[in-house]
């Protein structure tokens, strides 16, 4: 297979750079949308806030050591041969020569599946109005950050190396934060790969405050996930909030994903100079 030329490649870079542009903006509704779970914390039940206690230690032991929310890179591989029967496919270091439309075709693949898995599992537990929304809550991000690693996976990157896992959890800080927080994460995440360690340092110093990802998580759902919690009723608008959320994680894990391994190919002609 032919991979992309140099003028492809940055042609491809400017339209990742324009999807960047467009996610530093927050849409009114969006910003509203966060006032109600505030609201609710002082009406939440123990049971939901000690949910949150163990996602919060949770996302530190991933962040530490991958825990239960590894992924099977086999499983990734499989779909990359599948969709390149002419090529040899056995590692990531295979996964990292394939073309671009191979990538991004698995890619989309995952987040299809997942955004229809999401929408089964929200109309499923939103069934018990905020009962099952304790259950949803942290099903959810769990499944974001499986789907966050198949896609790392696809564009030649192992989330068993912890700083792909601190990559991850910044692109999910990403989906759901604010304005200001999406320009911060961005400047973050483009220093990522550079050889200074203090880079490397800085980032993860910056992931003490990763408590934010699972109330920020939280508060994201805002008037939406509240309308879950009317039993029954809740079967619709929990389907339609997943699927939304599980589709804007996935399409932030492919564009910055996409983005690091343009820029490694761009990079790699003077490298080898």
């Amino acid at each position: 297979m032919k991979l992309e030329t140099t003028e492809e490649l940055e042609k491809e870079l400017l339209t990742i750079e324009k999807w960047e542009k467009d996610q530093k903006g927050l849409w009114f509704w969006e910003r509203i949308g966060r006032l109600p779970f505030k609201l609710l914390d002082k009406l939440t039940p123990s049971f939901i806030q000690n949910k949150l206690g163990i996602m919060l230690d949770e996302i530190g032991s991933y962040i530490q050591n991958g825990g239960k929310y590894l992924t099977k890179e086999t499983d990734i591989i499989g779909k990359l041969q599948a969709k390149s029967p002419e090529l040899n496919i056995k590692d990531l270091n295979d996964v990292s020569s394939l073309p671009l439309d191979v990538m991004d075709s698995v890619s989309h693949d995952i987040k299809s599946s997942g955004s229809k898995l999401a929408t089964v599992q929200g109309a499923t537990t939103g069934i018990g109005g905020i009962f099952t929304l304790a259950i949803d809550i942290p099903l959810l991000l769990g499944m974001s950050i499986k789907i966050l690693q198949d896609i790392a996976i696809t564009y030649g990157f192992d989330p068993r190396i912890r700083q792909e896992r601190i990559f991850i959890v910044k692109c999910l800080q990403f989906t759901t934060s604010d304005v200001v927080g999406k320009r911060a994460i961005l400047e973050e995440l483009s220093k990522m790969d550079l050889p200074e360690s203090e880079s490397n340092r800085k980032m993860a110093s910056e992931l003490q405050g990763w408590r934010e990802v699972v109330y920020t998580y939280r508060d994201q759902f805002g008037w939406k996930k509240l309308l879950q919690i009317v039993p029954i009723a809740g079967m619709i608008f929990g389907a339609i909030t997943n699927r939304s959320m599980i589709a804007d994680m996935a399409d932030t894990g492919i564009m910055l994903y996409r983005k690091r391994r343009i820029l490694d190919r761009i990079q790699e002609p003077t490298i080898k100079n």
